[in-house]
């Protein structure tokens, strides 16, 4: 008798796993852009989800606000729109994001047995040329994560659209992943909304001499259903939207099953946080749980 499993994948999704060269270039490149893993049906069904969640639609909501909540309103007008946390607030969008396809795929190039997800980001970027928050600089994404024990963790970026230079796809700096970073005093845990552009650029250029690497960026070209892969510590960023619509995306942030809550500081000795910290269930030591099912549920369980 064959054992069915929670997490299946049909012979055709199968066939969308990436290959073993693919996963070498993964960890080469610190990026992978996937085949078709979303038919369209599913990212117009993803689009109208978000398009109700703008509209205030919410299936629950978070029992506390977090400190650094990215939660764009209509108050805020059109600058880049984040919402943080969509996959718990919306059924709908969190039935088409916890697709077992996208976390098989994250489950090869991670060497993972276990994806969970992290965080999910609704981002729209408006067609303003000259507004400033459409611009995203660089960073990595480890940064943000100093709690979490994984040094494996990855993000999904899945445009609802095709998604190319014109409209200000995300753009990776090859092989960054790969780089030994400079000893700094500075606090990288402040999220680049809160810091200055130039500042960043500086401090990948410097990251660059350290490794005495080029520093090469690379826009992702995304066809609609398709879904670019980055590492937790590949520096990306974005340009403007100079196209004549929304640049519409979710960033899912996913965990290997190993990942855990673990102490650190920043560099004035006050504790790191991430938001989950005041949200998830605590483990039986005190600390909070990442693996928390209401916040952070499996996608992915399973040989790969």
């Amino acid at each position: 008798m064959t054992t069915v499993t929670e997490f299946e994948l049909t012979a055709a999704e199968t066939a969308l796993l990436p290959t073993p060269e693919e996963v070498a270039g993964y960890r080469e490149h610190g990026w992978y852009l996937s085949g078709k893993l979303f038919t369209d049906r599913e990212i117009d069904a993803l689009q109208a989800a978000t398009d109700a969640y703008y509209e205030g639609h919410r299936d629950r909501t978070l029992a506390v606000r977090p400190p650094n909540l990215a939660a764009w309103e209509p108050a805020h007008g059109p600058v880049q729109r984040h919402n943080d946390y969509v996959h718990h607030e919306s059924d709908a969008i969190a039935a088409i994001l916890r697709k077992p396809l996208v976390g098989a795929v994250a489950a090869v190039l991670a060497g993972a047995e276990e994806i969970r997800i992290f965080q999910s980001t609704l981002i729209l970027k408006p067609p303003v040329p000259g507004e400033p928050s459409n611009q995203v600089p660089w960073h990595f994404d480890k940064h943000y994560w100093h709690t979490s024990t994984s040094e494996d963790m990855l993000t999904a970026f899945i445009p609802f659209h095709d998604c190319g230079v014109e409209n200000g796809t995300i753009t990776m700096v090859d092989g960054s992943n790969r780089w030994q970073e400079l000893p700094s005093r500075e606090d990288a845990t402040r999220h680049f909304a809160q810091r200055d552009r130039s500042e960043l650029e500086s401090i990948l250029a410097a990251n660059a001499a350290h490794n005495g690497a080029e520093v090469r960026k690379v826009p992702v070209v995304i066809p609609k259903g398709h879904v670019s892969f980055h590492h937790c510590r590949t520096y990306h960023g974005s340009g403007a939207n100079l196209a004549d619509f929304p640049r519409r995306a979710v960033s899912l942030h996913l965990q290997d099953g190993a990942n855990e809550y673990r102490h650190a500081t920043r560099p004035d000795g006050t504790a790191a946080s991430y938001n989950h910290d005041v949200l998830v269930r605590r483990t039986a030591d005190g600390r909070p749980d990442y693996a928390d099912p209401e916040i952070c549920p499996v996608i992915w369980r399973g040989s790969r």
